[in-house]
């Protein structure tokens, strides 16, 4: 099922991008109706200083870009290295690489669902010379789509590292003599009992994961955001942005907090980058402290 799923997919994603964004843009009518309600119900909390014209014409841009990102997550399948490079482009690892020749093991960077977070697992193109790549993820429940999105991210040479097993994992290629950067996508909602921590986020208390952080004080990883523009449709560029160097140092969930920031101002400037489908703001700090009481 696997290999009928990803040949049928495949096939689609020969086209020249062009043409994937003409069946995009045709799509558009029927993928605007995708959970529309939770997609306006965020736009109005994160952005209650607009009113309903401006929402809309954000919620419009959205689903435009949506669609736009569906068609490049696709074209992963057939695209050559050449075409990637010149699409996907990285800035900022000067400092990065010179730090990891001084001999720093561990990078980690902070990014979050706003652009082409697929396309980013194309750094190890940008890094072989000097340290290896690997992303956090969480399993998708669909074994096929789980297991296609695997290969799909694999396929630069990067390692997927589910977030069970996360330290165990980076500590074993430290022990290996690796050198890793790796990648965290940390704005998802976490469950109930992984929430230690609420950060404003777009107008609201939000609880926000902070395994990213604990894990690397614990390795002395060098912390960096991720900052995703796109000058062009089908074109970014990922920017490096230091947000702390020597973590030990630096108070309990301050870098949680700059993180979530960052990403706070990239999504104020471009809202329509941001996946505004999922349910962000579901679990409340009052209800957080209830259930700390019981």
């Amino acid at each position: 099922m696997l290999a009928l799923v990803k040949g049928c997919l495949t096939a689609l994603a020969s086209l020249p991008l062009e043409i994937l964004y003409l069946l995009g843009d045709c799509c558009y009518p029927i993928v605007r109706c995708y959970r529309r309600t939770t997609v306006r119900k965020n736009l109005l909390s994160a952005f209650p200083e607009k009113d309903i014209r401006e929402i809309k014409a954000i919620e419009k841009r959205f689903y435009h870009y949506f669609c736009d990102l569906a068609m490049e997550t696709l074209k992963v399948l057939s695209i050559s290295k050449k075409e990637m490079m010149e699409r996907m482009t990285f800035s900022g690892l000067d400092t990065p690489a010179a730090d990891f020749a001084a001999g720093r093991t561990n990078l980690f960077v902070f990014m979050g669902h706003y652009g082409n977070w697929e396309w980013v697992a194309s750094l190890q193109y940008w890094t072989t010379r000097f340290c290896d790549c690997a992303q956090i993820y969480h399993p998708l429940s669909n074994e096929i789509f789980n297991r296609l999105f695997l290969d799909m991210r694999g396929q630069y040479g990067g390692e997927s590292i589910p977030m069970k097993v996360a330290v165990r994992t980076l500590l074993k290629r430290r022990a290996e003599g690796k050198k890793v950067l790796c990648g965290f996508i940390s704005d998802q909602q976490p469950k109930w009992e992984n929430i230690h921590h609420f950060t404003p986020f777009l107008h609201h208390d939000t609880a926000v994961f902070t395994g990213g952080e604990q894990i690397g004080k614990k390795m002395d990883a060098m912390m960096y955001y991720g900052h995703i523009t796109r000058p062009k449709r089908g074109h970014y560029n990922f920017e490096f942005i230091p947000i702390a160097i020597h973590p030990q140092s630096v108070p309990d969930y301050e870098i949680t907090d700059r993180y979530m920031q960052m990403l706070e101002a990239d999504i104020k400037a471009h809202p329509e980058l941001w996946l505004w489908t999922h349910k962000r703001w579901s679990r409340t700090k009052e209800e957080w402290i209830r259930r700390q009481a019981r």
